[in-house]
């Protein structure tokens, strides 16, 4: 027989006194407005992008060498923080185990477009300026 002021540990059964934790639903507009924020991210980021990388042409025209890439990347870091104060600013309402979104969203598309805009304006602007046809080997 056992005490009885003593639970037996096999037992399942919650008590009375716990209160049950309901999961938080969303509504469905709230869900649709994050995702249309989370979007207008996305897009704020590429423009950003598309935006630094032929301003960091232009920008870095005076440094050389080694110096020139680590300072444009080093401007790639602080456009995307900047975007990512902008997400912040947005409200976007997430909850605490989606708030990574706001830094990952657009992450890769950011990185690859900041640099193809970046090596296209500067080959563009650098492009030779002879007239030479070139001549097959």
């Amino acid at each position: 027989m056992k005490h009885p002021k003593k639970k037996s540990p096999e037992s399942n059964n919650p008590s009375d006194d716990t209160p049950s934790i309901a999961t938080p639903s969303d509504s469905q507009d709230e869900l649709e407005r994050r995702k249309r924020l989370l979007d207008r991210l996305f897009w704020i980021r590429i423009g950003m992008a598309a935006l630094g990388g032929i301003t960091a042409t232009f920008l870095f025209e005076s440094i050389e060498g080694e110096e020139r890439r680590w300072a444009s990347i080093g401007f790639m870091i602080l456009v995307f923080i900047a975007s990512a104060i902008i997400g912040k600013g947005m409200r976007i309402g997430l909850p605490s185990s989606d708030r990574k979104k706001i830094v990952t969203t657009g992450l890769g598309t950011y990185v690859f477009l900041y640099l193809f805009m970046w090596i296209l304006s500067y080959t563009l602007v650098h492009l030779p300026s002879s007239t030479q046809i070139l001549k097959p080997i």
